[in-house]
């Protein structure tokens, strides 16, 4: 059965990309070995498909963040793999070591060869919490196998984990410094005791240290790196979403604003004509129900538009504003206490856009001036300056005032926005000796990236 396609939702984008986010930063929520916390409630069919969909890592790579996607390990397998792997591989060439031997060893040394070998990879347990001391420890242990004990480099297994841990966790300088220490201690140690090794096994062990310091030292970079893409993810969400809000109060402003003015004017008017003109109060009385309703369709359109469920196939509820519509704007604002007048020199039509940006700014200054100026006279100029578009209204009115309060400065706010979102400026000036004048200066298209020079 097929089923109806939703209609297209233009920031369905941006929730995917959130909860690409999401699922980012579930990898990143690991214990100190690496491996995934138990959320209640993420378990089940759903825990198993994201495990099935991203592939968890497995072994000893795998818990450090990296490496090859295997079968799934329990956090506290993850755990101890790095305990049970050094364990093993330094019991086996401590033994491999105790009987190839071609001298007999007494069974002291023996046991203390074995202790020591069972040292190291036991210390581990406490590198999630204590990473810098367990080095250390480890080290020591190291040296002291390599030194009074026939399992020669065998200890130094458990030394691998521990220093490529520490640079993990942040613990660099105690991996590095004890790393340089043991391996000092144990040239020196050997030399005085009189012992000779094998060159084959110290060039492969140094090769090993450097490439585990290496190692944590990148593991510890990655996860920076990550750290400041989440950071910078999150702030970038945060700030989209404070876009929208913007966005979405703006639009609500200038639909309503004007509409909610002009209610109040013609109410006003209807109550003083009611006794004496009732024929006059009936007229305002018709303009309040049309304009109300108009205001209405204005707003289910801004949120079908916002919400993304509006139908492109279906004719919007009002037409889109543009400057065709600016002598309609006029004339609607014109009162017996307040005369406006309108005067363009506009050829040809700009994008839409610009039309939009130009009516919505018109239409805010216009319903200022009737809310907060007190003028009796306004002037509406359109004319064409290069390849910019300049609209200018002005009033006789008071000019700025102190009481002219929050709502005016956020109906300049908005008109301001308006103009540098399409690379354009908006000035708003007191007059002399009376009055006020909101200029926006905005590009004929779209092509200016940036607002231009001077926009406040």
């Amino acid at each position: 059965m097929n089923r109806p396609q939703p209609a297209h939702d233009p920031h369905s984008r941006a929730r995917d990309d959130w909860r690409r986010d999401d699922w980012r930063r579930d990898d990143w929520r690991r214990d100190d070995w690496g491996s995934p916390h138990e959320h209640p409630g993420r378990a089940g069919a759903f825990g198993a498909q994201r495990h099935h969909r991203h592939g968890p890592r497995s072994g000893w790579r795998g818990a450090y963040g990296i490496g090859p996607r295997g079968p799934f390990l329990p956090p506290q397998a993850r755990l101890w793999l790095p305990v049970i792997i050094s364990l093993v591989v330094q019991l086996a060439l401590a033994t491999a070591q105790l009987t190839g031997s071609s001298r007999t060893v007494p069974p002291a040394d023996a046991a203390v060869a074995l202790l020591l070998s069972v040292l190291g990879p036991v210390a581990l347990i406490g590198a999630r919490r204590f990473a810098g001391p367990v080095v250390v420890v480890v080290t020591v242990v190291a040296v002291a196998d390599a030194l009074i004990g026939p399992s020669v480099f065998a200890a130094y297994v458990a030394v691998l984990f521990a220093a490529a841990l520490a640079v993990v966790r942040g613990a660099g300088v105690w991996a590095v410094a004890s790393v340089i220490a043991g391996w000092a201690t144990s040239f020196v140690g050997a030399g005085l005791l009189g012992i000779s090794w094998e060159p084959v096994p110290v060039v492969l062990l140094t090769a090993g240290l450097v490439i585990s310091l290496g190692f944590g030292s990148s593991i510890r970079t990655r996860r920076e790196r990550f750290a400041q893409l989440r950071t910078l993810q999150s702030r970038r969400r945060v700030d989209a979403a404070q876009q929208e809000r913007v966005r979405i109060a703006r639009e609500l402003h200038d639909v309503l604003a004007h509409s909610l003015s002009s209610i109040n004017v013609q109410a006003g008017v209807g109550l003083h004509l009611l006794e004496s003109q009732p024929d006059k109060a009936g007229e305002a009385l018709a303009a309040i129900k049309a304009t109300s309703k108009q205001a209405l369709d204005e707003v289910r359109s801004v949120l079908g538009i916002l919400r993304g469920d509006s139908d492109e196939s279906e004719a919007p509820l009002v037409p889109e504003a543009d400057l065709a519509s600016l002598p309609r704007l006029v004339e609607n604002m014109r009162s017996d206490s307040l005369a406006v007048e309108l005067d363009s020199d506009l050829r040809g039509a700009p994008s839409a856009s610009v039309q939009l940006a130009l009516y919505r700014i018109a239409q805010e200054s216009l319903t200022n001036i009737v809310r907060h100026s007190g003028a009796t006279s306004a002037h509406v100029e359109l004319r064409e300056a290069g390849d910019d578009l300049v609209l200018r209204v002005s009033d006789n009115g008071r000019g700025v005032a102190d009481d002219l309060g929050d709502v005016a400065g956020k109906g300049l706010l908005g008109m301001r926005e308006r103009a540098e979102l399409l690379g354009g400026r908006l000035e708003a000036v007191a007059l002399e000796p009376h009055g006020f004048a909101v200029t926006a200066t905005i590009p004929r298209t779209k092509e200016r990236s940036t607002p231009m020079a001077g926009s406040r």
